[in-house]
């Protein structure tokens, strides 16, 4: 659990730096092309020193098309979209929106034919009601088009992040980490294209921007998915405890709110806002825990380190497929 939480706390630097980046004139297209470009020599030699890297390569050269376009996908219209809302709303609001990743992991897997219980339906509608109360409070500030910009590039990312994950989950073997380090490579051609793109319409990033995606590439997208996938192994056998476990990316929302608090300035929400969090963390906690022993103690069939950066892990009839994390 402390595990968790820890790595929770990491997964929520993507949040408030962005924000910040943001309200420093820094390009949204260098924050998110810079993260995955940042990404790729940490995680690489991560992938090597599990002497992991060899089957990587090989899966990249065999499947060069596939691993294109699901990365793409997975990764850019994930992270892109992400990076573009934090212009328009506090980190803290596009966490909260993010959890909408919930909803579209259950619909990706009725369309593939999962069962999904009455109950995982009820508690995702919990989860948008919260999702609604905190735009509510974002739109009675600054107007629903503002709100209307977070909420649209965020739904976008929710969608396409478990499609890409689940196209490519358990291709040639590929555990989590290794497939993370596939999909930032398979995605690197958006980020150099978004990254030349951002050269030429707003010049090259600040010192600033520089140094704060190289702390969301190691703490969010290496470190973090690091800790979080040592938390789940240690209890993937045992299925109650794994459910709590992953119960603990529930909290990258607050820690997102208090981050951004303690280092941006950002007000605390109003009292619906409050709610509409309430509402959010308590339905992302009754969907982790939702399996247990009753469930027959399987160990879910999406393998626990399956989970990427800025997504709360889900058990089968919700979940989105995930790569390595955030």
């Amino acid at each position: 659990m402390t595990l968790g939480v820890l790595a929770a706390a990491g997964f929520a630097t993507s949040f408030v730096l962005n924000r910040g980046m943001s309200l420093s004139g820094g390009s949204w297209m260098w924050t998110a092309s810079l993260r995955y470009l940042f990404m790729v020599v940490p995680m690489a030699a991560l992938v090597a020193v599990r002497g992991g890297l060899p089957a990587v390569l090989r899966s990249l050269r065999a499947r060069p098309a596939r691993w294109l376009l699901w990365s793409t996908i997975g990764f850019g219209l994930f992270y892109a979209p992400l990076a573009w809302a934090s212009q328009a709303g506090a980190g803290w609001l596009v966490a909260s929106t993010w959890q909408l990743v919930i909803v579209a992991g259950i619909a990706i897997g009725a369309l593939g034919g999962d069962r999904v219980p009455l109950r995982t339906v009820l508690v995702s509608v919990l989860i948008v009601i919260g999702v609604v109360l905190t735009q509510l409070e974002h739109a009675g500030d600054t107007g629903a088009a503002t709100a209307f910009t977070v909420v649209v590039p965020v739904a976008i990312a929710a969608v396409a992040y478990p499609l890409g994950n689940r196209m490519l989950l358990g291709t040639d073997g590929l555990d989590g980490v290794q497939r993370t380090l596939a999909m930032t490579l398979g995605s690197l051609p958006l980020w150099l294209v978004l990254a030349a793109a951002a050269g030429a319409t707003a010049g090259p990033p600040s010192g600033g921007q520089l140094l704060q995606c190289a702390v969301v590439a190691l703490f969010s997208g290496v470190l973090a998915t690091t800790l979080f996938f040592r938390a789940t192994d240690l209890v993937r056998d045992r299925p109650a405890a794994l459910g709590a476990v992953e119960a603990t990316q529930a909290v990258e929302v607050p820690f997102t709110l208090l981050g951004e608090a303690l280092l941006l300035g950002v007000a605390a929400p109003a009292p619906v806002g409050w709610v509409g969090l309430a509402l959010i963390l308590v339905g992302l906690c009754v969907h982790a825990l939702g399996h247990g022993p009753a469930d027959g103690d399987a160990v879910p069939a999406v393998a626990p380190e399956a989970a990427e950066d800025l997504v709360p892990p889900v058990p089968l009839a919700q979940d989105v497929g995930g790569a390595g994390r955030r």
